[in-house]
């Protein structure tokens, strides 16, 4: 009997309302599926089959890694996959991560595989975990498949916790610098201006350039909101526009410290998906163009792309990517080895390795360049307010001591 989708309405065991969306064949068969999530059908609705966006809360990538590796402990233990996913639906604690779980049994009881059930909830599972899965079911490894991406989950979100820790810093001295500016510029500077000029002497040039300054944020204040408005339409225009979204991904490439890190981390976010995906037994190609899905930049992508292109022309793996511009030299060096030596993947992940040490240096310099930078900055703004304030004050003590 053909699934459609279904909106529901259910009562917990708390009497809480839950609202989501599920496959069933009727409205008997939801309020089965539902009893088994420990919910009572309230109400239900079809829901259309195709749906760009969601309110409901997405699966966590922590939730995913205790997915993983839970499962991968079950299925090593010999339990079957069914009564292993029935285990960790009723485990789990998301209850977004119950409902896809509760759904992949159905689907595994009415005969379909892991990688199928994972294949019907994108939003979960993306396209490298559900062709991992389909390898090791075809390898006969899928243990030691779950287990190697329990590892690269966790990588990657260590990855992306140093990068935003390496980002915290500057963004909070950065917020101070702001805010002192504002508090200057507004409150400060115009009653000490004020002061000022009704000495009667003439400012030095600072001393005006100052003033000016505090008078042009007096007078459009208003616009400081409006400074981040260019990029809100940036981003607005790159949901509808390619070539918006391709520019908007380029600058993000290029801004100033951040912009470097940046690439470093989505590069070494490929090399780890390519070496897991080539070490499972896919192909180069289609480690490649798999990889390049989860990128999250466009110029990235296009790279790899160009690559993918070059290597199914006959080029080696160092020289589609070297002609795709993708690596730096030490890297296509490294590949180079890997290719001559006949082991590639021993080569991939020394990249590996080499881009998370990499990533983990550039993170580290960029907390010891922005912090310095920033604090250096703030103490020239108030050293040109010092001197422009009191230098006019001293000269006006020194002529009456005279």
């Amino acid at each position: 009997m053909a699934l459609v989708p279904m909106r529901y309405r259910a009562m917990d065991a708390r009497g809480r309302i839950r609202r989501g969306r599920m496959e069933a064949a009727n409205e008997l068969d939801l309020e089965a599926r539902l009893r088994r999530l420990d919910l009572d059908l309230v109400s239900c609705t079809r829901a259309p089959a195709a749906r760009t966006w969601s309110l409901r809360p997405p699966v966590r990538r922590g939730q995913l890694i205790n997915f993983c590796f839970h499962l991968e402990q079950l299925l090593a233990a010999s339990v079957p996959i069914p009564e292993a996913l029935a285990d960790l639906r009723d485990s789990v604690k998301g209850f977004r991560l119950r409902e896809v779980i509760t759904s992949m049994v159905e689907a595994i009881h009415a005969g379909a595989r892991l990688s199928e059930a994972m294949a019907r909830h994108p939003e979960a599972f993306d396209s490298m975990m559900v062709n991992l899965v389909r390898a090791g079911e075809s390898s006969g490894q899928l243990p030691a498949v779950l287990q190697r991406l329990t590892e690269t989950l966790r990588w990657h979100d260590e990855q992306a916790m140093q990068f935003r820790k390496a980002l915290m810093a500057p963004a909070l001295v950065a917020l101070v610098i702001g805010a002192v500016v504002v508090f200057l510029m507004l409150y400060l500077v115009p009653r000490l201006a004020g002061f000022i000029e009704t000495m009667g002497e003439e400012l030095p040039a600072h001393a005006r350039a100052l003033i000016a300054l505090s008078r042009f944020f007096q007078d459009w204040w208003f616009l400081l909101p409006a400074a981040g408005v260019p990029w809100a339409l940036l981003a607005a225009g790159a949901r509808l526009s390619p070539r918006l979204r391709r520019a908007k991904d380029a600058l993000r490439l290029r801004i100033w410290v951040v912009g470097p890190l940046r690439k470093k981390l989505i590069l070494a976010r490929f090399v780890n998906y390519f070496a897991l995906m080539y070490a499972s037994g896919m192909s180069v190609l289609q480690s490649i163009r798999i990889g390049e899905g989860l990128l999250g930049n466009r110029v990235v992508e296009e790279a790899a792309r160009t690559a993918a292109k070059r290597i199914a022309e006959g080029a080696s793996i160092s020289e589609g990517f070297e002609q795709a511009g993708l690596f730096p030299p030490l890297v296509l060096r490294m590949l180079r080895v890997g290719e001559s030596t006949g082991a590639l993947d021993t080569a991939l992940s020394n990249i590996s390795y080499f881009y998370e040490r990499d990533v983990r240096d550039a993170a580290e310099r960029v907390q010891g360049l922005v912090g310095p930078a920033c604090t250096l900055l703030l103490g020239a703004l108030l050293l040109w307010v010092v001197v422009s304030v009191m230098g006019p004050i001293y000269e006006m003590v020194a002529g009456i001591s005279l």
